[in-house]
């Protein structure tokens, strides 16, 4: 029996997820074939241990379940870094065992890196699928492959880390929230990424905060004309709101320290969220029944507070036996996280308040301008399209969520560090907003040439802006990515521009890699280094993946060294100033200089 011919609209999803495939293909292939060069930050390397750590636990989970399920096997393996959750460490060790152990196909490093990959090429189409739905073809593949034009966030995307992760599974919820407002089952899925989203970073946790607005809007409106649905409605929400109110009161009355502490499996704390849940999952129920618009409003979010802890608590086996307390710890450790010195605009921020500018301006000076100048005019025009009462669900949706990490981190108490790392969730969202913008300047000039060109086309021009916006950007990738710490834009007049405006040059300690081939060739067997900045654990990475000798001897002053390797910090430069007395000479023997901008210098004692 022959198949019905696809209708158009078939036809044109079917392209559409072949394209969101090719983009994950050429996203992951990109990354993979570009890794080696990536040096280990010092993040990086400390997962890379805890990855390994965990994946001795699951190889015990297959040879001994009984021994594996001990809190005290659990703990051997799960302690080290219990201040991030599991997922990705899970996968990253479980890769590295696979691909590197066993089957022996990449190094270690790469090994490693493989689920982070994975993730990043995932931000891809789901840029694609939000795009396309808002701007076009065009300006969703633009959208989608502007994400990777941009050096850090390349850069970030090769790490075994949890930022570019974060960020994949925050686009990801937010794209199934949307499908959940429609159509079936994807309120599931949005409950289930939100728990994975929460198993990557402790970002996940403002996820509701963004997308709750939207679903009491939309589940107010929709219950409009059923009495029924709007009781149910309220009773739903009602639950959620009155959990929260005793949890504000526990808060004010004991602190959120305090409060935290109290939290136990018998606790007045823990049976508090579970008759929320239990409460809203079976009025959610009984909404299904009476009103499928208004639960389709509601039931996302009802999933993801039933769904995502409960993930949360199973995909991390450190959780398992002390549930409450550990979980507590790790909210704390973040409520309360310590702050790094940063140097910025050529002063050093080493305690809040900071800077309310510091989001907007980093970014301007870290995205390359033609990338940056999109975004901004995109989200003005989403902004003015708001004050006309213009705008659509999914419009803002996408500027909602482009705006809240910025906010997150601009507060001026949040610590402010690690370049731009910490904002990532923002970006997939910016970059839908930059193709819009691509497609109506594409339109607009379009318009205006054809009374004067008969070749005008808005196909052709869009093509001619496209490569205008990407070109500039890819340079400054291939130049850049594997220093991607020391990217900055042609806005801040590059990486020589950004020293002279006095900020940070670089961090993480991966620039290492510009030097590493000089100290192999030139260092005597058995001399002393010290690396700056480098722990130990980089040091470990850097000499099993053959990119150090391991006859060298690895110290930790300059004193005690003949070789040092500075990394140009404004808050170190104790660091050099102690090489040059140590050494007696102020005059270093190689160095990384970016465009004639130095990154890391050498220095050896003079004999």
């Amino acid at each position: 029996m022959t198949k019905p011919p696809l209708t158009f609209e078939a036809k044109e999803r079917r392209l559409d997820r072949r394209i969101g495939w090719a983009l994950f293909a050429a996203g992951f292939v990109a990354l993979l074939l570009t890794e080696q060069p990536v040096g280990f930050v010092r993040d990086e390397s400390v997962y890379f241990h805890a990855a390994e750590s965990h994946a001795r636990w699951f190889q015990l989970l297959l040879s001994s379940p009984s021994q594996a399920f001990t809190d005290e096997a659990i703990a051997r393996a799960f302690d080290f870094n219990h201040e991030h959750p599991a997922l990705m460490k899970n996968l990253f060790g479980i890769s590295y065992v696979v691909l590197h152990e066993k089957l022996g196909l990449l190094r270690p490093a790469a090994a490693f890196r493989v689920p982070a990959f994975a993730f990043a090429a995932l931000i891809l189409p789901l840029i694609y699928a939000l795009t396309r739905r808002l701007f076009g073809r065009p300006a969703a593949l633009f959208a989608a492959v502007s994400f990777f034009l941009v050096p850090r966030q390349f850069f970030n995307a090769h790490l075994s880390c949890f930022d570019v992760p974060i960020a994949a599974m925050w686009t990801l919820v937010v794209y199934a929230f949307f499908r959940a407002l429609t159509e079936k089952r994807w309120w599931i899925y949005t409950g289930i990424a939100f728990g994975l989203a929460l198993g990557t970073k402790h970002n996940g946790f403002f996820l509701p905060v963004v997308l709750t607005p939207f679903s009491l809007v939309l589940g107010w409106r929709a219950s409009k004309d059923s009495p029924k649905a709007r009781e149910l409605f309220l009773w739903i929400n009602g639950a959620f709101v009155f959990a929260a109110v005793l949890y504000a009161v526990m808060a004010v009355a004991l602190g959120p320290q305090r409060m935290l502490a109290g939290f136990s499996v018998l606790s007045p704390h823990l049976a508090v969220f579970v008759a929320a849940c239990v409460a809203g999952g079976v009025l959610s129920w009984r909404l299904a029944k009476a009103h499928e618009g208004t639960f389709r409003a509601v039931a996302p979010l009802v999933a993801m507070a039933v769904l995502g802890p409960v993930i949360f608590y199973l995909h991390w086996p450190y959780l398992w036996h002390h549930p409450v307390e550990r979980t507590a710890w790790y909210l704390n450790f973040h409520l309360t996280h310590n702050h790094y010195a940063w140097f910025y605009l050529g002063e050093l921020l080493r305690a809040p308040p900071f800077p309310l500018s510091y989001v907007v301006v980093k970014t301007a000076l870290t995205v390359p301008t033609s990338l940056f100048v999109p975004m901004t005019t995109g989200f003005a025009w989403v902004c003015w399209r708001v004050w006309q009462r213009k705008v659509t669900l999914l419009e803002l949706l996408v500027l909602a969520n482009a705006v809240t990490s910025i906010a997150i981190i601009s507060q001026p108490q949040v610590p402010h560090f690690g370049g731009v790392k910490h904002w990532f969730p923002s970006m997939p969202f910016l970059a839908v907003l930059a193709g819009g913008a691509l497609a109506r300047g594409a339109w607009g000039l379009t318009e205006w040439l054809k009374p004067r060109w008969k070749g005008a086309s808005e196909r052709r021009v869009f093509g001619a802006l496209a490569v205008a916006c990407a070109l500039p950007a890819l340079l400054a990738t291939v130049r850049l990515y594997e220093f991607g710490t020391s990217a900055y834009s042609e806005l801040a007049g590059g990486v020589p521009g950004a020293a002279s405006l006095g900020m940070q040059r670089q961090f993480w300690a991966n620039n290492l890699t510009g030097v590493l081939p000089w100290l192999n060739a030139n260092a005597r067997p058995g001399e002393r280094v010290y690396l700056h900045e480098n722990h130990g654990g980089q040091v470990r990475d850097y000499q099993r993946n053959g990119m150090l000798r391991t006859d060298l001897v690895i110290v930790g002053s300059p004193p005690e060294a003949d070789l040092v390797a500075y990394q140009y910090h404004q808050e170190f430069r104790e660091h050099e100033f102690m090489t040059w007395q140590a050494f007696g000479t102020t005059r270093p023997v190689y160095g990384l200089y970016l465009d004639e901008t130095p990154q890391v210098v050498i220095y050896r004692r003079q004999r």
